[in-house]
């Protein structure tokens, strides 16, 4: 079962703890960057998302769009072309981890700073 997959027998009645897990992947986060210019072949996906491997991009698609954030389209070639795009509800999403990205553009070196503190602190 992936770190995702959870039955809605077994949803926490915190929406805010499921919102939590969608975007604290960094996966979900990373494929969020990818489709927010529009949408996406899964190999150009698996290409630009570095350090992905198959099976965790295709899980983390798949949740996607369980979640009704990423629409899968599958077109008839062989082999079949498939591509990915935000839905609407997705693109709800994209403002809030920019939000995210900017403080820690702001703030990472800070948190650096204290770990290395704590840690000196700690040995």
């Amino acid at each position: 079962m992936s770190e995702f997959a959870m039955s809605d027998e077994n949803e926490s009645p915190c929406h805010y703890r499921r919102a939590l897990e969608i975007v604290s992947s960094k996966w979900t986060v990373l494929v969020f960057y990818e489709l927010e210019s529009g949408k996406k072949r899964y190999s150009d996906l698996k290409k630009r998302v570095e350090g992905v491997t198959q099976k965790m991009l295709t899980q983390t698609l798949r949740q996607l769009e369980r979640d009704g954030l990423v629409v899968r389209y599958v077109y008839p070639t062989v082999p079949p072309t498939v591509e990915y795009e935000l839905t609407p509800l997705g693109e709800t999403l994209i403002e809030p981890m920019r939000t995210l990205h900017r403080w820690t553009d702001s703030h990472y070196d800070s948190v650096l700073q204290a770990r290395r503190s704590f840690d000196r602190q700690n040995a």
